[in-house]
């Protein structure tokens, strides 16, 4: 980066690896790996996609909004400074994209139009490639 900045703007953030993406791909039970982790946004994620996938709005609702703020919380703590692409080419990354769009589908089942549309300018405007990846096109 030169003296004057990025002018093609800021530099993609890069999340390092989540520990609890082994004990996940090991089959190990979200719950318990979200008990176990809780700054984990994938286990969040994981407990989120479950929920809608049963039926369990309100409780999506909850562990996407959980995961999206340990999301955030990991972002910032690896440079984001609230704007700037997120990539979701990034594995590390997945786990908090994936919190955002339950979130977004959760909002949306429930009615809560504000927030769906927040949350579906976000992903759009942390990959432009990330909506089409996670099924919401």
């Amino acid at each position: 980066m030169s003296l004057h900045g990025n002018l093609l703007g800021p530099d993609p953030t890069l999340l390092p690896v989540d520990p609890a993406a082994a004990a996940l791909d090991a089959g190990t039970d979200p719950a318990e790996v979200a008990a176990a982790d809780p700054t984990s946004s994938l286990a969040w994620a994981t407990l989120a996609e479950a929920a809608l996938a049963e039926g369990r709005t309100i409780d999506a609702y909850a562990y996407a909004r959980t995961g999206y703020h340990r999301g955030l919380d990991h972002l910032r703590r690896n440079g984001w400074k609230g704007f700037g692409p997120i990539p979701w080419s990034h594995e590390p990354n997945r786990g908090f994209l994936r919190a955002l769009a339950a979130l977004l589908r959760a909002a949306e089942a429930i009615g809560e139009t504000d927030e769906m549309e927040r949350c579906r300018t976000f992903l759009a405007e942390s990959d432009p490639a990330a909506p089409a990846a996670l099924g919401l096109t």
